[in-house]
């Protein structure tokens, strides 16, 4: 009950909402939507790459979009220099999404799948 009282049953109702199908639970974690645009020039979707191999990939800037951060398999590169060196065999999932000058997530962002070689 100490939980309920503290975020009000509206926020529960969203943290339930949000816990059931997947999406940020808290609405500041919502990608900004800015007219930004990502798109991955290569590696291409599907490719066969070895496992160091170069990210290309453009960014329009939309009016709050100042970088990209890219993610494989989920998980944050941070400091992400444009190559990626000693990826492990097998399938990886590699995201590049614009971010503000604060870090947030806007809603520019694509996905490709990359097999390690």
């Amino acid at each position: 009950m100490h939980v309920m009282r503290r975020i009000g049953f509206m926020g529960l109702g969203i943290a339930l909402v949000g816990a059931l199908s997947g999406a940020p639970v808290i609405a500041a974690d919502k990608p900004i939507e800015d007219g930004s645009k990502i798109m991955i020039t290569s590696p291409k979707d599907k490719d066969k790459v070895s496992d160091s191999f170069e990210l290309k990939y453009e960014l329009t800037k939309g009016s709050q979009a100042a970088h990209a951060h890219v993610f494989v398999d989920n998980e944050y590169q941070k400091g992400f220099q444009g190559t990626f060196k000693g990826l492990s065999k097998g399938t990886h999932q590699i995201t590049v999404t614009g971010a503000t000058k604060d870090h947030a997530l806007v809603a520019a962002s694509q996905t490709i799948t990359v097999e390690v070689q």
